[in-house]
């Protein structure tokens, strides 16, 4: 008898939306036995692929879940900020000059959060030998 092989698995095929929000794994679990505060026997967990940023909701009824999802808190599962370019400094008082590309629009503004890997990173990949 020859020796047994086994055969390999396809490799899974990356995604390339790697992005926040874009992939969303959800779980629903329950009736608890128990009940938990104001009579909620059901646990609705999302987690971002991305970032493995968790949400948990308790729930009266799974009848729930579409409801959450949807409708109400939608909002919350959207980014917190808006992505801008700087243009420079305002004349007149501290701040920065951001255009925002949502709203197409420039801004003063001194919340700001730069992100110089990205742009380092998207050069470095755009630049020849």
């Amino acid at each position: 008898m020859g020796k047994s092989t086994k055969k390999t698995h396809k490799p899974k095929s990356e995604d390339t939306k790697q992005e926040k929000l874009y992939l969303l794994h959800m779980d629903l679990c329950g009736p608890m036995r128990v009940e938990r505060v104001h009579g909620k026997k059901y646990i609705l967990v999302i987690v971002d692929d991305y970032s493995r940023f968790t949400w948990v909701k308790f729930l009266r009824s799974k009848d729930e879940t579409p409801m959450f999802i949807i409708n109400e808190n939608i909002g919350k599962l959207q980014p917190k900020a808006d992505i801008g370019i700087f243009i420079g400094y305002a004349p007149t008082k501290k701040a920065f000059r951001i255009y925002n590309r949502r709203i197409r629009r420039i801004v003063e503004t001194i919340h700001v959060d730069f992100d110089e890997l990205t742009a380092m990173a998207s050069e470095q990949s755009s630049s020849g030998p």
